[in-house]
């Protein structure tokens, strides 16, 4: 079995500086001792080390065989060769063959563990950046939860309480609503916010692979496995796992993570090695997955360890009052992307927004103000119409946009608006040929030109 505290081999034949080592290492590290190189590689080939101590003169296999034998093992181990006395070729030798630094006898304390601190944050920052080259969709920048939703708030709340324990928790919501953000909220006001925020989409990984992903393989335990590979419940070790998509999962597989989160452990693929973490879960689904258990698809073990804490996060169609902010919030940010400067809405943009269903949620709101950006004019504000027309008048949002819009504007300026977007859009898909649109809107060319002349409506307009 191995723990997740640093593990440290240590080879001499020297009884004496095996228990002097140890002795400096074993209250903050778990330190092996063994007496040979030959015992060394059987070591390491049946167990995962973080740092060798190994020393150079020994019996049988002296210590500069043992290193290159090592190396051809894992050549990502680092290795302190140690030497009685301060021998510069043996140190150059080393050296040039892998070996991270050399140290002589007698010890300092404070130089060992010193040195041992060194090469672990080395193995951390490789650890780190392996990961987010690793990653399909690295994250950069600080969470941010624009809201002043009532709604929210209890959202809000609930992390707060959650984010001081490590209990699992369990985020649902329709897609596009935020779950990934709120994770990371979790994760960023909790005791593990320094350390490492894994996210894994679990729909977006093939079944066959899954194992291989979360838990790591070595070397050859499947085709196209060139080379041993961590899992990404290493990486988030000490730190939040968030396993977005979590239903996508496949039976054998929700056992397997059962297992994991009852023992906090695991193997790797074409390993028997156990490895335990320290890792918080936290898992996300835009599907029920109560009616997954009624089902049969989805544990209703595995459901129960997920779902200790859950948080329910509401549609954007309820949270009144944030469409505006997030518009807002959205173009700043593309404004600067860009480089363009749109100056803001108008009351009419702003009301057909705020009275949209949004049934993509904050991801379609947020896609869209980066459309409008794009084919925005530097210096203008984006009106109603350059609004998408079906951003009025979708067959989801028939009820609730008529009535809002109707509300904000008046029966009268609701017809008007619907009229001049209706005419527009004709004209847009007839490429202006009056004619053609007079006969799509099944009206004569004349009170076509009297109505683009009232609405004001001229080529220049924008195709949306």
């Amino acid at each position: 079995m191995v723990s997740m505290h640093a593990q440290i081999l240590v080879v001499d034949d020297d009884e004496a500086i095996r228990d002097a080592l140890m002795e400096i290492l074993e209250d903050d590290y778990d330190v092996v001792c063994v007496d040979s190189g030959f015992k060394a590689l059987d070591r390491v080939k049946k167990q995962i080390f973080d740092l060798v101590f190994l020393d150079i003169v020994m019996p049988e296999m002296d210590g500069i065989q043992t290193l290159k034998r090592i190396k051809v093992h894992d050549k990502n181990l680092d290795i302190i060769m140690v030497s009685a006395v301060d021998r510069a070729q043996e140190a150059t030798d080393s050296i040039k063959l892998g070996a991270y630094d050399y140290i002589t006898k007698p010890f300092d304390h404070e130089i060992i563990l010193n040195r041992v601190e060194k090469v672990l944050l080395k193995r951390n920052l490789v650890k780190e950046v392996s990961f987010h080259r690793s990653a399909p969709s690295p994250w950069s920048g600080k969470t941010q939860i624009i809201s002043k939703s009532k709604n929210m708030d209890i959202v809000f709340e609930l992390v707060a309480k959650v984010a001081k324990t490590s209990s699992n928790v369990l985020i649902t919501g329709e897609s596009g609503t935020g779950k990934e953000l709120i994770a990371r909220s979790v994760h960023n006001a909790s005791l593990r916010s320094e350390k490492s925020f894994v996210a894994i989409n679990c729909a977006a990984i093939p079944a066959e692979l899954m194992e291989a992903e979360l838990f790591g393989h070595e070397k050859g335990a499947f085709t196209g496995a060139h080379k041993q590979s961590m899992g990404k419940f290493e990486f988030a070790h000490q730190g939040t796992i968030f396993l977005d998509e979590i239903s996508c999962l496949k039976p054998e597989f929700q056992a397997k993570l059962l297992r994991f989160i009852q023992e906090r452990e695991f193997t790797r693929v074409g390993s028997h090695r156990t490895i335990k973490v320290d890792v918080r879960i936290v898992v996300a689904t835009n599907t029920s997955l109560d009616e997954m258990v009624k089902e049969g698809s989805f544990r209703d073990d595995l459901y129960f360890r997920l779902n200790v804490v859950p948080i329910l996060l509401p549609p954007l169609r309820n949270r009144k009052g944030d469409v505006p902010i997030l518009a807002d919030f959205f173009l700043d940010r593309f404004n600067r992307q860009m480089n363009k400067n749109i100056k803001g809405f108008t009351p009419d943009a702003i009301a057909i927004l705020a009275a949209y269903s949004w049934p993509g949620n904050i991801r379609e709101l947020e896609n869209l103000i980066e459309r409008m950006v794009v084919l925005g004019e530097k210096n203008s504000f984006i009106d109603e119409k350059d609004l998408p027309f079906d951003l009025l008048f979708n067959g989801e949002s028939e009820t609730g946009a008529h009535k809002g819009n109707s509300e904000n504007k008046g029966l009268i300026q609701a017809r008007q608006s619907f009229e001049r977007l209706y005419i527009l859009r004709a004209l847009q898909n007839c490429r202006w040929n009056q004619t053609m649109a007079a006969m799509v809107l099944g009206i004569h060319r004349n009170t076509l030109i009297q109505k683009m002349k009232a609405l004001d409506l001229a080529r220049n307009q924008k195709d949306n």
